[in-house]
């Protein structure tokens, strides 16, 4: 390809609303121009690489043993209430209504379509295991699109779905596309790791994001050096120990606070109440139902965690007038020391636990001496709280630390939620109907692109890594008349790579050697060759690897030195 015959709008700046490094390098270098709001263009050599992500996503699905099809970007409300996501996944829902006012719904995912398919089309264990995947366009609505390709409101993902016969078949397709999404993060040249992950609105029994370490990730990683532990802050644990058990006192006695409404507050004199014997009282409304959430008051409610044990991704924080309502009180006063009829979760880190104090459940009043097993009927024990960097692991007990991160992709043990929900059975060897069991699998393609310009640029623009680089090679002739000696031998070895199957961009530009220097080096092409009319005077040419020092070969040479280089 000649320069001058593609399309690649350098910019010096990038637009104000580039906010990370990536973005501004995508914008720059001309891979993207942005239509509106988490939506975008791409171009020429944007699109090159954008390709070269999705070739080996495809080539490791495949060699999975995954089968592609594609599936439709438009789809029936009808199914996602079948499954329940209409309501669960509706902030993110694209709604579109055709010319006979009839809603339709733009896929985010495809797990309700794919249910759908298997259910109409398997139905014996011979047909199984399956897995079909996918590399499609898919719409979420997002409130805030940011940071170009890594929130946007349109994107291309590759997402994947598995059917088994039983759990311990379904860990086999689990592991195969974990092992797959190792390989092709690898192949794109990505330092990702695995971290075990929430669920989220798309459910399932356990999952792995698998992220990329980047100061301006939107993820925080919770990690142990010692044995390789990691997790998203969202599902992370540690080996933090129990509050300290103390002897049993009196009866819970109620002492007036007046003003005292916040944890630091009753840590003060004439209190003097430690924030670790203080029992912090949250209070969620649940499918329009009241739930008490305990942890203790030097800890942090993590929400994330919520969903899993309330059993349903939509809850939020309950209003002033809904706790006095359910309580008596007002936030500040609050406690569940014999509270009745609202289901009430504790943190783990409270089993056990006395000599605590909590609210009365009346404004100004505090309850002493209260013992959690005693005073409180805690409807389950559940893990609650934020891990923060210190903490104990609680495999190995070495110190935990945090990194931002971005994530990338992401594999989930679905289990039956959508096969039992959307009649995806099958009859066993006995004859007996079983529903099967799934997996699902995404990969963000657009935002692994973005991913690898994030992990990989330096002060001149992009590094990319040889496997997605838009072209391998740039020529950059210092003198571009078509006679001279100059351009002349730039034809030459562009033929000769080119016929050898090399991806080459010939820089043909009549421009000043500093413009297209700058331009490779922005635009990350991961070889450049110069020839200008003193080193060919020599008998040389200029060889540069991005990011590498530069060298001189003889001319006679180049093509070979070339090769070696893109084979090392």
């Amino acid at each position: 390809m000649r320069w001058t015959q593609t399309f690649i709008p350098t910019l010096k700046e990038a637009p104000a609303d580039a906010e990370i490094l990536s973005h501004k390098l995508l914008l720059r270098a001309g891979l993207l121009r942005k239509l509106a709001s988490g939506v975008y263009t791409f171009l020429p050599v944007g699109l090159r690489a954008l390709r070269k992500v999705e070739q080996i996503v495809r080539e490791e699905m495949n060699r999975s043993g995954a089968i592609e099809v594609l599936m439709p970007a438009l789809q029936p409300p009808e199914i996602w209430r079948q499954s329940g996501r209409y309501e669960t996944a509706s902030a993110v829902l694209f709604k579109v209504r055709d010319s006979a006012n009839r809603e339709w719904v733009l896929s985010p995912t495809a797990e309700e379509v794919i249910t759908l398919m298997a259910a109409s089309e398997m139905n014996s264990y011979r047909q199984m295991p399956k897995n079909f995947y996918q590399v499609s366009v898919k719409f979420r609505d997002e409130i805030r699109p940011r940071f170009g390709l890594m929130r946007a409101r349109e994107f291309i993902m590759k997402d994947a779905y598995s059917f088994d016969v039983s759990d311990d078949a379904a860990q086999v397709s689990y592991q195969k596309m974990y092992d797959a999404y190792t390989r092709i993060f690898a192949r794109c040249g990505l330092k990702a790791f695995p971290v075990e992950a929430d669920t989220g609105v798309i459910g399932g029994k356990f999952s792995h994001e698998f992220m990329v370490p980047a100061e301006t990730g939107e993820n925080e990683v919770v990690y142990c050096e010692g044995c390789g532990y990691a997790a998203n802050l969202e599902k992370a644990t540690s080996g933090i120990p129990k509050t300290a058990a103390r002897e049993i006192g009196a009866v819970m006695e109620k002492f007036a606070t007046p003003g005292a409404i916040t944890i630091e507050a009753l840590t003060k004199a004439p209190y003097s109440v430690s924030a670790n014997r203080q029992i912090k009282t949250l209070v969620y409304t649940a499918d329009s139902k009241p739930v008490i959430f305990l942890i203790r008051g030097d800890d942090q409610l993590n929400e994330a965690k919520l969903a899993g044990i309330i059993g349903t991704p939509i809850f939020r924080a309950a209003t002033a007038e809904e706790i006095f309502a359910a309580l008596g009180a007002h936030p500040g006063s609050l406690g569940a020391a014999g509270v009745k009829d609202i289901s009430i979760f504790a943190d783990e880190r409270l089993r056990g636990a006395n000599d605590m104090t909590t609210g009365a459940n009346e404004d100004g009043f505090h309850f002493r001496n209260v013992s959690i097993e005693r005073d409180i009927t805690v409807t389950k024990w559940w893990d609650l709280r934020t891990v923060t960097a210190g903490e104990p692991c609680a495999k190995c007990g070495k110190s935990l630390k945090m990194r931002r991160a971005i994530e990338v992709g992401h594999v989930f043990k679905l289990g039956t939620k959508y096969s039992e929900k959307m009649g995806a059975l099958f009859l066993d060897e006995s004859g007996a109907r079983k529903p099967c069991v799934m997996g699902c699998y995404g990969i963000g393609v657009t935002r692994t692109l973005q991913a690898v310009i994030e992990q990989s640029n330096d002060q001149d623009g992009i590094i990319w890594p040889l496997a997605v680089a838009p072209y391998q090679v740039c020529i950059t002739p210092l003198g571009v008349a078509p006679d001279s000696p100059v351009m002349q031998l730039a034809e030459k070895i562009y033929a000769e790579l080119t016929e050898r199957g090399v991806e080459v961009i010939l820089d043909d530009r009549d421009d000043r050697p500093g413009v297209k220097f700058k331009d490779a080096d922005l635009v990350g092409f991961p070889l450049r060759v110069a020839i200008g009319e003193k080193s060919l005077v020599k008998g040389e040419v200029e060889i540069k690897p991005r990011g590498g020092a530069l060298f001189t070969v003889a001319a006679a040479e180049a093509v070979a030195r070339v090769l070696a280089l893109l084979k090392a």
